[in-house]
Parts: structure tokens; C-alpha cells; sequence
């Protein structure tokens, strides 16, 4: 198993746009990738405009066929413009 954040700092007074772009993906990664276990976005509790995707996937192959998929493309061009600096990804080696 590979766990993945991805932290991101959006434009103040976009989290509305933010959250809907984020919801759609959401959906679709949960409809259509069967080796994602887990794929949500959370708001932090301590800032209005940080958020991060915490994510686990089965393989490093399904981390970036996700990567590839039209919907996680389409989500990037729509939420790219709409953060103040790129996102700050990790990667994560399931303990146990």
C-alpha cells in the first residue's frame, strides 16, 4: 500500500470554486479506480485556504495510471489557477 498527501494553499474567496472542482474529482476517482482505497479531501481546521488529498493507493501503477485518467486532468487545469503556490506532494510507505 502507498499513501499519498497533496497539500494545497488556494486564493482566498476561491474555496467555493475550489471545493466543487474538488468533489467532482472525488467522485470519480471513487467510481472508476477499484485500486484506490482511498481518495478525500479535507479542508485544514486552522486555515480557510489549505487543503490537502490523502489518498492510498494498492501500487506505484495505480498512483499514476490515476495521474493519467481525463477527469484527474481536467480537475488539474480548472484547479491549478485557483492556487497560490504548487502543491506540496508526499509519498507514504504503509507501516505493518
Amino acid at each position: 500500500m502507498i499513501g499519498v498527501t497533496a497539500k494545497l494553499e488556494i486564493q482566498d474567496g476561491k474555496q467555493s470554486e475550489f471545493e466543487a472542482v474538488c468533489k467532482e474529482l472525488v467522485a470519480k476517482v471513487n467510481a472508476n479506480e477499484e485500486d484506490c482505497i482511498l481518495y478525500q479531501c479535507f479542508k485544514t481546521d486552522k486555515s480557510d485556504t489549505s487543503y490537502v488529498f490523502m489518498e492510498q493507493y494498492k501500487t506505484m501503477d495505480s498512483i499514476l495510471a490515476h495521474g493519467k485518467t481525463e477527469y484527474f486532468l481536467a480537475a488539474q487545469q480548472k484547479l491549478g489557477p485557483l492556487l497560490t503556490a504548487p502543491p506540496v506532494i508526499e509519498m507514504h510507505n504503509l507501516v505493518g
